[in-house]
C-alpha cells in the first residue's frame, strides 16, 4: 500500500475488564465459553483474575476495581515515552498513566467513548509471576 504507516502498537495483550461478580463472571467464561483460568489474585481489597480465551488473542483480565462499564483494551508499545510523543503530535491526549505488573501504562479515550491503553513491556516476567496462582 503507497503511503502507508507502520502503526505504533505492537499487540493487543488485554482487555482489561470491568468485574462486578467474579464467581459468576469466571464461570460464564471458563464453563459457558470453555476459557482457561490462569490466575486469580486478591490483593489491597480487590480482585483480578486472568482468562484465555483463544490460542493467540488477548488474555481477558476481570478486575473489580476497574471502575466504568466499558473495558480497556490495552495495546504493547515498543517504548511508551515514543510513542506517546509521536501520538501528542497528531493531537492525542492521555487520561491517566500508573504502573501495572508488567510495566508503565498509559490509558485514553477515542472520541467515540472507547478506552484504550498503551503500556511498555519493561517487566517481561510479570505472567509468570501470577500463571497459576489462585488466592483463597
Amino acid at each position: 500500500m503507497v503511503g502507508a504507516k507502520t502503526p505504533p502498537f505492537l499487540s493487543l495483550d488485554f482487555l482489561y475488564t470491568p468485574c462486578r461478580d467474579p464467581e459468576a463472571e469466571i464461570a460464564f467464561y471458563t464453563q459457558t465459553l470453555g476459557g482457561e483460568l490462569l490466575f486469580r489474585v486478591r490483593a489491597m481489597e480487590t480482585e483480578v483474575s486472568c482468562i484465555r480465551l483463544s490460542a493467540d488473542g488477548p488474555l481477558l483480565l476481570l478486575a473489580e476495581h476497574l471502575e466504568g462499564e466499558s473495558p480497556v483494551l490495552v495495546y504493547r508499545v515498543a517504548s511508551l515515552a515514543r510513542t506517546k510523543r509521536a501520538l501528542k503530535r497528531r493531537g492525542w491526549t492521555a487520561d491517566d498513566e500508573f504502573e501495572i505488573p508488567h510495566g508503565p501504562m498509559c490509558v485514553f479515550h477515542a472520541p467515540g467513548g472507547q478506552r484504550l491503553a498503551i503500556y511498555e513491556l519493561t517487566r517481561p516476567d510479570a505472567n509468570a509471576h501470577f500463571m497459576g496462582r489462585f488466592d483463597e
